[in-house]
C-alpha cells in the first residue's frame, strides 16, 4: 500500500515539482494550495505525512502547523515544513517534526520524508 503525503504548497509552481517528485518516488499525494480547506483535506485523506509551506515562523504563520500538532485525532502525523525563512529551523522547537529550506535539494527531500514516515 502506497505511503500517503498531504503537500500544502502555497506556490504553484513548487506543487507541480513536488507532485512530479514525490509521484515518481511511488507516493499518493493529496495537493493543496489554499490553507482553508486543510483540516478537511486531513480527514478524509488520512495521510501518513504532511508537508506544510511556512514563509515566517510566527504565530500567524506557525498557526495550522500548531494545531495540526495539538489536535488529537491527528497530531500524530510527522509534519514537515518547507520553508525559505533564514531562521525556520526554529520551526522544529514550536511544531515541527523536520524542516527542509527552501530551495530544497530534492534526495535531501525525499530522504527526510522517509526518515520521518519510519519513525511515525
Amino acid at each position: 500500500m502506497k505511503k500517503k503525503i498531504l503537500v500544502l504548497e502555497k506556490n504553484k509552481d513548487i506543487l507541480d515539482l513536488i507532485e512530479i517528485i514525490l509521484t515518481n518516488e511511488g507516493y499518493e499525494l493529496e495537493l493543496i494550495l489554499a490553507e482553508k480547506e486543510i483540516f478537511s483535506r486531513i480527514k478524509n485523506f488520512k495521510p501518513d505525512i504532511i508537508l506544510l509551506d511556512i514563509v515566517h515562523p510566527t504565530p500567524e504563520g506557525t498557526a495550522i502547523c500548531e494545531a495540526i500538532k495539538t489536535a488529537e485525532d491527528i497530531n500524530h502525523i510527522p509534519v514537515v515544513v518547507l520553508s525559505t525563512h533564514p531562521k525556520a529551523e526554529v520551526l522544529k522547537e514550536i511544531c515541527a517534526d523536520e524542516v527542509v529550506a527552501k530551495p530544497f535539494d530534492i534526495s535531501f527531500l525525499t530522504s527526510v520524508i522517509e526518515q520521518q514516515l519510519m519513525t511515525a
